[in-house]
């Protein structure tokens, strides 16, 4: 395909950050390429973590590659163009300003006359559903007509290609149901001059009801696993049976060696998966509608969980060996049998003995404390090995979702004020809350 018929086109983008404070440093997007064609709507699907808005920012020139290139319309990207807009997962609006003067803001940077901005704006405030709001203040509207305006700032400097950053995702499931409706009628009727959209979501769902191509990510770092066409008419219908097995086709995608089965040091990136999640699904998959053998999408339906929730919570108990996933569908593993047929402590002792047998962090803390004359290791120095392996906020994580770990099993305690860790104290209570 031609640059002339390709409005963008990503060729081997990687970005990585330097990291001062550990000998590596972090790569967060590698080897990315796909192509954004007129008259399309391509999704980013992936999981928290796997670089979809960084994507997003490279491709309109707001973050630079570490290596490759997006062009558009055959011209490399490095700064902010003419022809690419985004809305951003925030509203992102001045507060001081009013609807009007909020959509004004971009046609004013490009330097258009006063008449004419005043003219496009309102335009695109009618359009978007917005009439008779324009002198309101952010602060009057509701979180979806704050997005609206979102939407209309980025659509009135007539945009080629609209971006969008998790667009729906901060508000509530009828407000985002009944925008992203909105936009799809705009799009579908022509009545916006955008000629192709990317979005970025961790909603199976909710891309399948807009997109025409939905782009998979693998995670750390954030590659392409797998590129799906979606030729489903609209209006689709989430219930339809050809809605759903596209929606299990791609769990069964995402799931494809997801996690390591065992954690291969104390730097593994630990999912960020509290112990009470962990029980809940597990008890979910033992509920007798499912008798220890759930697919993925009934799974997520049942708990009401999103991509971003739910498969951090697979991964964690896939790391346990308390559940084994393949082909989209996930069932207990005799271990998880055992665990929930028993009693609570024996279910900390078996906890306890997986944590130790395949999470080496939990085992090192384990004897760090042991080794010290009053059992007591600060949370300090278990961070700065951390930091040898994951970034500072990263190493940080890993080390709340191993306190949370250990101490439901009673391995140690933690005082959540001094950030010591101390012996666990089995059959008691714990200090620190």
């Amino acid at each position: 395909m031609s640059d002339a018929e390709t409005l963008l086109d990503l060729r081997q983008v990687s970005k990585c950050f330097v990291a001062t404070d550990r000998a590596e440093d972090i790569v967060v997007l590698k080897d990315i390429d796909f192509s954004l064609r007129p008259g399309e709507i391509v999704a980013i699907l992936g999981r928290s973590g796997c670089g979809k808005s960084t994507l997003l920012r490279i491709i309109c020139g707001l973050t630079p590659a570490s290596a490759g290139q997006v062009r558009y319309r055959g011209q490399p990207v490095t700064r902010p163009v003419a022809g690419i807009s985004m809305v951003f997962q925030t509203f992102g609006l001045f507060p001081w300003l009013t609807v009007l003067e909020n959509v004004e803001l971009g046609l004013e940077a490009q330097g258009v006359p006063a008449m004419e901005r005043r003219r496009r704006a309102l335009a695109v405030i009618d359009l978007i559903g917005l009439d008779g709001f324009e002198s309101a203040y952010p602060k009057e509207l509701s979180g979806g007509m704050r997005q609206r305006v979102g939407f209309a700032r980025a659509l009135v400097v007539n945009p080629d290609v609209l971006l969008m950053d998790e667009a729906f995702s901060a508000l509530d499931v009828p407000t985002s149901e009944t925008l992203r409706g909105d936009l799809l009628d705009l799009w579908l009727e022509r009545q916006i001059p955008t000629r192709a959209i990317l979005m970025v979501s961790h909603s199976i769902e909710e891309v399948l009801m807009i997109a025409d191509r939905i782009v998979i990510l693998d995670s750390h770092p954030g590659r392409v696993k797998a590129e799906l066409p979606v030729t489903l008419k609209h209006p689709r219908d989430y219930t339809a049976p050809v809605f759903r097995q596209l929606v299990e086709h791609i769990y069964e995608i995402m799931t494809m060696a997801a996690g390591e089965s065992w954690a291969s040091s104390i730097g593994h990136r630990l999912p960020s998966a509290q112990v009470a999640q962990l029980l809940g699904v597990l008890d979910e998959i033992n509920h007798p509608a499912h008798q220890g053998h759930a697919d993925l999408a009934a799974l997520a339906n049942a708990l009401n969980l999103k991509v971003d929730d739910l498969f951090p919570i697979i991964e964690a108990l896939q790391l346990l060996d308390f559940a084994l996933v393949t082909g989209g569908d996930i069932c207990l593993s005799p271990h998880g049998q055992a665990f929930l047929d028993a009693d609570i402590q024996r279910r900390k002792m078996i906890f306890g003995e997986h944590l130790l047998r395949r999470v080496p962090l939990a085992g090192h803390i384990c004897r760090v404390i042991d080794a010290r004359p009053n059992q007591r290791a600060p949370e300090s120095g278990f961070l700065r090995e951390l930091e040898d392996h994951l970034s500072g906020n990263e190493a940080g994580r890993v080390l709340q979702v191993i306190v949370d770990w250990g101490r439901y099993a009673e391995l140690f305690a933690y005082d959540y004020h001094t950030g010591v860790f101390s012996a666990g104290n089995p059959g008691g209570s714990e200090i620190g809350g």
